[in-house]
């Protein structure tokens, strides 16, 4: 059974829309560069912050174990937030560099990876950010409930 696209009046990409997308290809390109470099940033600053608490560590004496313990922790988080910005980041570039071969020869089929590529960005930014806010949420209620059993 061969499936109909849906007809949208026989939607075509006008000179004005080509320039508006070609103008958000350019800038999501830039985007997700700046994206895959503060990645790298992270993870280098997550790296760091493991280094120098552990020789904080070690300068104040074998007892104190809390700096490596709080460097170790505090630079998983730091990697963490790294790869899970990557992954945006990637579909943005995927888009742009899609979208800009789709309006250089007028390909459908890379527009329409282009825009799947989009469409991924938003969906994983948008679980994320659901996800986030559950966090959130359950941070305030057991915090409340810390609050109120703490009288």
């Amino acid at each position: 059974m061969e499936q109909n696209p849906t007809n949208l009046f026989d939607l075509q990409i006008d000179p004005v829309s080509n320039g508006f997308l070609a103008e958000t290809a350019k800038w999501a390109k830039f985007l997700s560069i700046v994206g895959f470099v503060s990645c790298g940033l992270l993870a280098i600053g997550g790296l760091a912050v493991v280094t120098i608490f552990g020789s904080m560590s070690q300068s104040m004496g074998a007892g104190s174990g809390f700096g490596a313990g709080f460097g170790a922790g505090l630079s998983l988080i730091y990697i963490a937030i790294a790869v899970l910005y990557f992954l945006p980041c990637l579909y943005l570039y995927r888009f742009a560099t899609a979208m800009q071969a789709a309006l250089g020869v007028n390909d459908g089929v890379k527009l329409q990876e282009s825009f799947k590529n989009l469409k991924s960005c938003f969906k994983f930014l948008g679980i994320l950010t659901l996800v986030v806010l559950a966090i959130y949420a359950l941070g305030f209620l057991f915090g409340g409930m810390a609050a109120m059993f703490s009288r």
